[in-house]
């Protein structure tokens, strides 16, 4: 081969792998490039169980906003966001957000983001759906015995030296065994209350127009295919559906005017698909023997809520009756790095790229 052919061959040899090692740099650079990860709420330093997942590849940081508008010119070079109950992420956040591969809910219910909005930008949003499963079933069922057993209602007035030392106040006290525990929404939560309801001995039926047949048989309990009969037949009637148009405002002052004189009613989903308002009066009245409300329309409560009223002031007749907890249904120490950890996972397989597990739009 000719000086001059030898030269030029090595000439673009030397050429090829110049521009190999430019790609290369660009691949890696890519590869390494930092994401920006956002949550938005709740959550506040230390970030151990995001950063244990993330902090390979992203920044992390918690805005522990109280509204909205704090958001405005924090999120919108985002990567990945991350909504928790305490604030709207609304269609104008939505918009605003430049880079954002997925908006994760480390948490079941997604009803304060607009995901339709999210869609249209072709940004997915997903949730948690199991992990506090075990937890709000618990905490259902431990109200329903509470109240129905008399236990939080003797409880409160004994403490205050209001009425005899037995049980004559709390009466009538009807045997558990045997009576209705009515479902409203048998996922994920509604199946682990039923399974927990079924151990007290109680008779357990369920309203869910949207679970395929067989689910009551394998669970050895009743389907009712309207509303209207699990309420009137229901002794304790717990609700597990989401909150949807469908959903909303969906036990109401008619609704609980139909459910047995004297039966106890739980919500441990979400505020909005009770009335809590109407359950107030219906304690007041006596309709209700008794309830149980973990979460509510607003959260926290506005200071002149009715609500708060008769839970706080000893001589409203819903008082002793009326058990308010403030959204902790789902709370428990493993629960927490659960919801945490696999949210992050979530995220992560968004920015790498990878299927995502829980996409609810």
């Amino acid at each position: 081969m000719a000086a001059s052919q030898k030269l030029a061959t090595f000439i673009m040899d030397l050429g090829s792998l110049l521009i190999k090692s430019v790609f290369r740099t660009k691949e890696q650079q890519s590869m390494t490039k930092r994401f920006k990860v956002v949550i938005t709420d709740l959550m506040t330093e230390p970030l151990d169980a995001e950063r244990l997942v993330l902090g390979e590849v992203a920044d992390v940081i918690a805005l522990d906003a109280k509204s909205e508008a704090e958001l405005v010119g924090q999120i919108e070079d985002a990567d990945a966001v991350m909504v928790y109950h305490y604030l709207t992420f609304s269609k104008s956040s939505i918009d605003r957000l430049s880079y954002c591969r997925v908006i994760v809910r480390p948490g079941v219910g997604y009803d304060a983001i607009d995901i339709a909005a999210a869609r249209e930008r072709g940004i997915p949003v997903c949730n948690v759906p199991d992990y506090g499963s075990e937890e709000v079933a618990d905490s259902a069922v431990a109200m329903a015995v509470s109240l129905a057993r008399g236990t939080h209602l003797l409880c409160n007035r004994l403490r205050r030296g209001v009425g005899p030392w037995n049980v004559d106040q709390a009466k009538p006290i009807p045997r558990l065994r045997g009576r209705r525990f009515g479902i409203v929404g048998c996922g994920r939560i509604g199946t682990a209350a039923a399974l927990r309801a079924k151990a007290f001995g109680l008779e357990v039926a369920f309203f869910d127009p949207y679970l395929p047949d067989g689910i009551d048989k394998a669970l050895g309990i009743r389907r009712v295919e309207r509303l209207d009969d699990l309420l009137s037949s229901s002794h304790i009637l717990s609700v597990h559906c989401p909150l949807t148009d469908e959903t909303r405002g969906m036990i109401a002052a008619s609704e609980i005017s139909r459910m047995p004189q004297g039966s106890f009613l739980v919500n441990t989903a979400r505020g909005g698909i009770v009335d809590t308002v109407a359950v107030v009066d219906a304690l007041q009245r006596g309709r209700l023997a008794g309830a149980g409300i973990d979460v509510l329309e607003q959260e926290p409560p506005p200071v002149d809520s009715p609500v708060l009223a008769a839970w706080r002031d000893p001589n409203h007749p819903a008082h002793d009756r009326l058990l308010l907890n403030p959204h902790t249904a789902y709370y428990c120490e493993e629960g927490s790095d659960e919801f945490r950890t696999k949210g992050a996972q979530e995220v992560m397989r968004a920015l790498l790229g990878q299927p995502l597990r829980n996409v609810v739009n």
